[in-house]
């Protein structure tokens, strides 16, 4: 596997680890055992950086849960065989199997320009705030938290793309809508272009980074109150603020 780590690297990285966990068993072995089973160490400048990114993305997906003290362990689809039972939310189409072509033939993610995503997500995603006040459950919730937490805790800019990524898509699970669900589905898919990470890259600072946790712990909060309008305003400053750092647009 070539050295330059990017996204979709570590993504084929995650469903290979998956696979071999699958057939395995539950517990995943550690991350210097994984390096060496799956030739990582041969072809990466860091193996265990790579191994690392890629079980933050299956952590991050509900596939995997990291206790400390005991190792990781493969969750199950309700969660099953960690202490967060229960907290996956709604399926959609699946995160780490969704690089190919999509329904309409188009090739995926090399197809979506960075300021075409963000116009069109700041289009649906605080619209959408409305059906999470009205749908969202306490699982829901749970698994926004999960998700924040993981984000408070990521050691490095890849990692909190990891878990940024899984609380957009967690908050659009609450709605309940299947169509908004595959939309963002195809947002996903953008975001593991090169050229968009890349682009997040090059902007990225630890304290942008402090000011999206911001957003997010203000977004989930109002959602948590039920409140949509103060949901939709936090959901609209975020996205703003992402597209003027991304792209230079207010």
């Amino acid at each position: 596997m070539p050295g330059d780590n990017s996204a979709q690297q570590r993504r084929a990285l995650a469903a290979l680890i998956l696979a071999e966990s699958e057939r395995d068993g539950p517990r995943l072995p550690t991350e210097r055992q994984l390096a060496l089973d799956l030739g990582v160490s041969r072809s990466a400048i860091r193996p265990r950086s790579a191994i690392r990114h890629a079980l933050a993305v299956l952590q991050a997906e509900g596939r995997v849960s990291r206790e400390v003290g005991r190792g990781t362990f493969l969750r199950g689809p309700d969660g099953a065989g960690d202490a967060t039972a229960g907290e996956r939310p709604a399926a959609g189409p699946d995160p780490v199997a969704s690089e190919g072509p999509g329904p309409d033939g188009l090739s995926g993610s090399a197809d979506y320009a960075p300021a075409d995503v963000m116009a069109v997500r700041r289009l649906f995603e605080p619209t959408a705030m409305s059906l999470v006040v009205a749908w969202a459950t306490a699982r829901d919730f749970a698994e926004m938290d999960r998700c924040l937490q993981g984000g408070e805790g990521a050691a490095d800019h890849d990692e909190f793309e990891v878990w940024d990524a899984a609380l957009h898509r967690s908050i659009i699970a609450a709605t309940r809508s299947p169509l908004l669900i595959r939309l963002y589905s195809e947002v996903e898919r953008a975001r593991h272009s090169r050229m968009w990470g890349d682009l997040k890259r090059r902007s990225a600072t630890a304290a942008r980074r402090d000011e999206y946790r911001r957003d997010h712990e203000e977004i989930v909060t109002a959602l948590r109150l039920r409140d949509a309008d103060q949901a939709t305003a936090a959901m609209r400053t975020h996205l703003a603020r992402v597209s003027a750092h991304l792209l230079g647009t207010g």
